[in-house]
Order: structure tokens, then sequence, then C-alpha cells
């Protein structure tokens, strides 16, 4: 258990200690945001605040799991998803600076790219023998889903990823709510771990997941820092990517994927006010929102991003409350 609060502990102190010279290098660089011209007329002042800030996280959330990590392959797992989902991210902000756009990587390349990363998490999850099978909570059924299992793995990586994307449009709310997201996986790694009545005893898997997402929180804590309102640096899609596969590949690897639905229920809002913003549009000619994602429309009705942030991470602590509640009475199938 002391190598997992050493992760966190570790990871966050590099992060706040390295941040402003980080940030002088992004600026240096000019690495700056480009703002979206139909976003909001608040955003303007963003303009070239320093992006790809995800690159701190990332970094820093290696350098100190790798300090305390025994490897075990489902820790490994989660942070190759976490820093190949975070390259896809650099790569399409890359193309946004080098082209001074806000339009990056295609879509259809993401989604293959992300395709690549479900088939290496595939051959891993077969590795560890995981179940091909779905536990639902409360109902307690056992849904087996055979090849369909694989599609799915799809679906909450790709799900996620895009997510938490979204979200970030105010400042410290992807950080913050992915924190809060976080520190929910890891302390089901931890409850996991100790239901298994193994603790002080041989090191396994489940305390290296804990692990790997203590040095994740840590990170993203130390990046907060310097990402709260009025943000000094912007995670931008390297950072936000890195964050929806972390929780995607948790979920996967605490075998707790239906429970993302609530844990990662703030992602799952915001995406979901863009497909209802989109399909009512396009059919009906109307909006239902003032703009999409939903954050955007709590900033058009004259809310300060202080006060869209804090109510967004209140929402993401109680649904993380209900889903880790959910956890600790259902899936008892943990214990080995």
């Amino acid at each position: 258990m002391i190598r997992v609060l050493a992760a966190g502990v570790i990871a966050m102190i590099i992060s706040i200690v390295i941040g402003p010279k980080f940030i002088d290098f992004l600026r240096r660089n000019e690495f700056g945001q480009h703002i979206r011209e139909e976003g909001p007329e608040a955003h303007r002042v963003k303009q070239g605040t320093p992006t790809m800030g995800g690159l701190l996280i990332l970094v820093v959330a290696t350098v100190a799991f790798l300090a305390v990590s025994k490897y075990k392959v489902p820790a490994l797992t989660v942070l190759f998803v976490t820093l190949a989902c975070g390259a896809i991210g650099f790569l399409d902000d890359f193309i946004k600076l080098r082209h001074r756009r806000s339009l990056g990587l295609r879509g259809r390349w993401k989604l293959i790219l992300l395709a690549l990363i479900t088939i290496g998490v595939g051959f891993a999850a077969d590795h560890q023998h995981l179940p091909t099978s779905v536990f639902i909570p409360i109902v307690h059924w056992n849904l087996e889903l055979s090849y369909g299992w694989y599609v799915l793995l799809f679906l909450v990586i790709a799900g996620t990823v895009n997510g938490v994307n979204l979200t970030d449009g105010v400042d410290g709310l992807a950080a913050g709510t992915g924190i809060i997201a976080l520190i929910t996986f890891t302390a089901i790694s931890v409850v996991t771990y100790i239901r298994s009545g193994n603790p002080g005893g041989r090191f396994d898997s489940r305390l290296d997941l804990a692990i790997v997402g203590a040095a994740l929180i840590g990170a993203a804590i130390g990046f907060l820092w310097y990402n709260a309102s009025p943000a000094e640096v912007i995670m931008g899609d390297t950072g936000s990517f890195a964050i929806g596969g972390a929780l995607a590949a948790m979920a996967i690897f605490t075998k707790t994927i239906p429970l993302l639905v609530l844990i990662g229920g703030i992602f799952l809002i915001e995406a979901l006010s863009v497909i209802i913003q989109v399909v009512s549009f396009k059919y009906f000619q109307r909006r239902v929102f003032l703009m999409a994602p939903i954050h955007h429309h709590f900033e058009m009705k004259a809310w300060s991003e202080a006060k869209i942030m804090v109510r967004f991470w209140i929402v993401t602590a109680i649904l993380c409350a209900v889903g880790f509640a959910l956890f600790y009475r259902d899936f008892t199938f943990f214990r080995r």
C-alpha cells in the first residue's frame, strides 16, 4: 500500500515543481491554443494559452509508476493505453498548431488508431484470461458476449476518450472530473486487493493497477494546480485523450465496465448533449441546448467557469460514489 501512496505523492510533487518550467517551454515555442470561431465569445481571451499540457501528466505519471511498480501486465496495459491515446491526442494537437487552426487529425484516423489500441488491449486481456462476459450490477446478470466483448472494448475506449475530450472546454473541468473518476477506480483496485485476503503478502496485479491509478492522479493534481481558472496551461487533446484512455483501461482490467456509465457519467452526459443537439437540429431544425457540449450551454446562461467547474465536480463525485457503492455491494466475484 505504501507503493500506492508513494506513486501519487511522487507524481504530484514532480508535477507541481516542474510545472512552471514546462509552461515556459510551451510558451517559448509558441505552442498556444487555437480557439474555435463558433465557440463562446468569452473564450477569445484563451487564444494563445499554452496547450499540450497533457504531456506533463503523461511524463510525470510514467516516471512515478515505473519508479515503484512491479510491472504486472494489467497495469502496464493501462499505462500503454494512456500513453497511446495521449499520442493520438498529441498528433491532433500538433496538426492544429502546425496549421494554426482548431481542426486537427481527421475523425476516421482517430478511430483507426483507437481500433489498433483496442487490439493490443484484447491481446493483454486474453493473456490475463479476462472473461468475455459482463457482470450487470443490481440485476446480477452475467452477460456472455463472446466475440462481441472485443467490440465492446473498442466502444468503451473510443467512447470514453471522446467523452473526456468533449468535456475539456472549461478551465479545470476535464482535469478535475478525471481525477475524481481515477480516484474511484484506484479505490476499487485497492479494495479488490484487500478483499483478496492478500494484503501484506504477495504483490499482485490489483495493487499494481492502484499504483498506476495513483501515479495518474498525482500527476493530474499537479497539472490542475496550473490549469484551474484562469488557466496558465491547457491539457489539449494530449491530456483529454490520455485521461479517457486511462479510465477505459481501468474499467476493463478491474472488470467493472458497466460502472463506467456512472464513474464516467459526466463524460457520458457531455457526449449525449452533443448527439442530442446534432440529431435535433438535423431532423427538427431546433436546438435543445444554447450550445453543445452542455458545459457551453451553462456558459451561455452566464454561469462563470468556476461555477460550472465546481458543480460538474460535485455531480461527478455523486455519480462516482454511487458507482463505488454498487461495486462494493455487487462485484463480489473480484474475491479470489
